[in-house]
């Protein structure tokens, strides 16, 4: 195989990727390999969990490669990867650094294990040695000092790689070999140098390639990358399942609303209303999703200025919706407030709600409510906040049933708007907390170049926004004439 030349820009090199070319890619991993394996390494503190961690950002990047919308990025978008990779790692692992070399005390007589190359270079013992010399500099200078050594001494290159000023560079690097004790400064120099990725790194990603970058699944990683596929693959197939849960819970709740309400016309309204924003949602899901990504690829969007249009497009759509809700809501009062005005109408044509069908409207209300919440929570492989978001689920439902014992179905579905007030808020609340970083894993960026692409208050700012909208839309669909009604659903 032969290899492009290093003198062909990134973007060229992404282009030819794509057309299938993987000696391309094998330039690509060549030309970024000490960057990246130098960023996983200060994280980790491990050679070898430090190669392997690089290793899956080069999987990942080869598969997700046609996601990136701006080629000539492909140094930081290969570095956001990086850090979501590390950051990941490091809640598997539960420490934070995950510093993995092992202590002097423990490695005087103990074998030496099968490690690559580079890694073979040196003994456990002096990786040790190395780890526990570095360890003491902060961050922002034992990173550049990592790849200085590794870029051949380079501080042009250091400087083009971390986005610094020459300058800058000179800094820290000055800065960190004063932090380091003279008698271990040649260590660590020669240290790094001997354990820079060469060939035999670029080798052993390019033997475990997929067919092609648009791959969804790899050929195989051994370990904690098995470990990890796995983890996504039960959350890829497990959160479509919770939507259709929260589809199927919305169907319930209004066939039982439909069931109990007082007129032939009310059911028709009711009907009309569900059917109605059941093809909205469809419509706007669907077509909407599809007509912005063709967009994007048409005019060639940069990445900020596609999250801005996917917030606005459901922003927009969660405005639509609860003003539908509001003026659906008004409407039922209105036909109820009508029948309490007229003596000559049935008052009751229905099937009254029972204490178990009006307990499980709520807790289909609750079910609808929260589902997509856990859909995004597992698609962004957060384990814990999904269990989070299903366990204030069964806190509401315990709540609602103690509250309800005894009482009857008319009563329960009074208390209905309380119940159904507090779970949004707390939807509301856990947006705020996690949404930010659930965008974060799906464009695999970290925080910080999460909150240069969207600023922290853009999120805050638009729920307080909704609830304003949801407070004046009630207020000026507000009846005049008060009269005692059961709450619809």
């Amino acid at each position: 195989m032969t290899t492009k030349a290093s003198g062909n820009s990134d973007a060229q090199l992404v282009e030819w990727t794509l057309a299938g070319d993987r000696s391309a890619f094998e330039a690509i991993i060549k030309r970024y390999q000490s960057l990246v394996c130098s960023i996983t390494y200060n994280a980790t503190g491990s050679l070898s969990l430090s190669e392997d961690v690089a290793q899956e950002t080069f999987l990942a990047a080869w598969r997700q490669l046609r996601e990136l919308r701006e080629p000539a990025r492909l140094r930081s978008w290969l570095c956001g990867i990086t850090r979501f990779l590390v950051g990941k790692e490091r809640r598997r692992m539960g420490r934070d650094p995950i510093h993995v070399a092992d202590d002097l005390d423990t490695v005087q007589d103990s074998p030496s294990l099968e490690s690559s190359p580079a890694i073979e270079a040196i003994s456990r013992e002096e990786e040790a040695i190395l780890w526990r010399a570095l360890e003491r500099i902060p961050d922002a200078y034992r990173e550049p000092m990592i790849l200085f050594y590794r870029e051949e001494k380079s501080i042009e290159r250091v400087a083009a790689e971390l986005e610094l000023s020459e300058d800058a560079v000179k800094q820290r690097l000055s800065r960190g070999r004063k932090l380091l004790h003279e008698e271990v400064v040649a260590f660590v120099e020669g240290t790094l140098s001997r354990t820079a990725p060469g060939r035999d790194f670029s080798n052993a990603v390019l033997a475990v390639l997929p067919a092609t970058p648009a791959a969804i699944a790899g050929t195989g990683m051994a370990g904690k990358g098995a470990a990890m596929t796995k983890s996504g693959s039960v959350a890829a197939w497990l959160a479509p399942v919770t939507l259709l849960a929260g589809v199927f819970a919305a169907i319930l709740v209004h066939w039982l609303s439909v069931r109990a309400a007082p007129t032939a016309r009310e059911r028709r309204f009711q009907r009309l209303g569900f059917f109605g924003i059941l093809l909205f949602s469809l419509v706007w899901s669907v077509a909407g999703t599809f007509a912005m990504h063709t967009l994007g690829q048409r005019y060639a969007w940069s990445s900020q200025t596609f999250l801005w249009v996917t917030l606005a497009f459901w922003w927009f759509y969660s405005i639509v919706v609860t003003a539908f809700i509001v003026f659906f809501i008004r409407g039922v009062h209105s036909m109820r407030r009508q029948i309490g005005q007229k003596p000559d109408v049935p008052e009751f044509t229905g099937t009254p709600l029972t204490s178990k069908s009006a307990f499980a409207v709520i807790i289909g209300n609750y079910v609808a409510s929260f589902a997509w919440l856990v859909y995004l929570a597992l698609r962004a492989d957060d384990w814990l906040w999904a269990a989070v978001i299903v366990g204030t689920v069964a806190v509401l439902f315990l709540w609602l049933f103690l509250q309800s014992r005894g009482q009857t179905g008319a009563t329960i579905v009074r208390g209905a708007p309380g119940h159904l007030a507090t779970a949004w808020a707390i939807v509301f609340v856990i947006l705020n907390l996690r949404l930010q970083v659930w965008l974060a894993t799906f464009m695999r960026v970290d925080l910080v170049e999460l909150h240069r692409l969207v600023p922290l208050w853009v999120v805050p700012s638009a729920t307080l926004f909704l609830v304003l909208w949801v407070a004046v839309v009630a207020a000026l669909t507000k009846s005049r004439k008060r009269v005692r009604l059961d709450p619809p659903i």
